[in-house]
């Protein structure tokens, strides 16, 4: 059997669910990669047959979506190009995560296609969402990377098609502790506005910075760069993590019971349905940096626990390579 796997990569979330799923398809079947995508902070550990820049995501420096950006720095005329041109016919199955390309290619050709990803469980009626739904954010997660046939990843099994997180080994492998100090991963946001809400917060900080070039501390915040063995060796050892309210990142931090506070990105809708999903669940949310709320989930027990099992290759096995 002849399988594509393509993948976002935009946000790091699709490439570390990859770095689970591809290994054990490549037991199975001769599997090439394709991905798109250009704000990824991780980088794939396995051999990437075919790369674009696809359409990203991007932000402002306050933690909202910035179209402008959007719309000056991603090329939609040769993404266009691209979907027209690519040849995915030798293919007997192509796996998408949220992936727009190989995604429009495959309903545009009438090609056999399973979305495996978290955007596929928010498409399921069960999957929690605010009570006033976002109509542009419901368009966008139909038909940026449109599918009919989808398997969904999510907090809980809201739906027999919507599977528990994918934890990836080097998560499962942590021995968590507590040394006292929060991390903050927050790429939406610009340091300078990170530093001056959380030095407000008599706590010690670790801020892990797409900006920075070099550690740098300011009072109790310290800034880090981007390094993904400091950041899984701090992870390990913290009390708690501020972040955005994206997927697997969250997902990790329940897994390793750590405190968890989630900020979504300003209209960005799949963040603002994961923010509420873990309302339901009991997890602190704010819809800006806001010291009072910070502040008082800091002074807080979470006592929210979960039960992430490592079943993602009996997925695969009788779901996936049976479709």
């Amino acid at each position: 059997m002849d399988i594509l796997y393509a993948f976002q990569g935009t946000g790091n979330g699709h490439v570390a669910r990859a770095q689970e799923i591809i290994p054990i398809l490549k037991k199975y079947a001769k599997v090439d990669t394709l991905i798109s995508g250009h704000q990824s902070q991780l980088s794939a550990d396995f051999p990437i047959d075919y790369k674009y820049k696809g359409i990203s995501l991007l932000y402002n420096k306050s933690g909202g979506i910035s179209y402008k950006k959007i719309l000056l720095k991603n090329n939609f005329v040769e993404t266009i190009k691209i979907i027209n041109q690519i040849e995915l016919s030798k293919y007997d199955l192509i796996l998408n995560d949220f992936e727009p390309i190989t995604a429009w290619a495959c309903k545009l050709r009438g090609l056999k296609m399973l979305e495996l990803s978290h955007q596929a469980a928010l498409d399921f009626a069960e999957a929690p969402k605010p009570s006033k739904k976002s109509v542009s954010g419901e368009f966008f997660l139909k038909n940026y990377a449109p599918s009919e046939q989808k398997i969904g990843f999510h907090f809980e099994n809201y739906h027999p098609k919507i599977k528990k997180p994918v934890i990836r080994k080097s998560i499962r492998q942590l021995t968590p502790s507590n040394d006292g100090f929060y991390i903050v991963y927050l790429p939406s946001f610009s340091d300078e506005n990170l530093i001056k809400t959380l030095k407000q917060i008599p706590v010690q900080w670790k801020i892990f910075s797409k900006h920075a070039k070099n550690i740098s501390h300011f009072e109790n915040v310290s800034i880090f760069p981007i390094d993904t063995i400091e950041f899984l060796k701090n992870f390990a050892r913290c009390e708690g993590i501020l972040c955005n309210a994206g997927f697997e990142g969250p997902a990790e931090a329940l897994f390793l019971n750590k405190k968890l506070f989630v900020v979504p990105i300003h209209n960005q809708y799949e963040q603002e349905c994961n923010a509420f999903a873990l309302q339901q669940l009991g997890i602190r949310s704010s819809k800006i940096l806001d010291v009072l709320e910070i502040t008082n989930w800091v002074a807080s027990a979470q006592i929210f626990t979960v039960d992430y099992p490592d079943d993602i290759e009996e997925i695969i096995t009788n779901e996936v390579l049976t479709f």
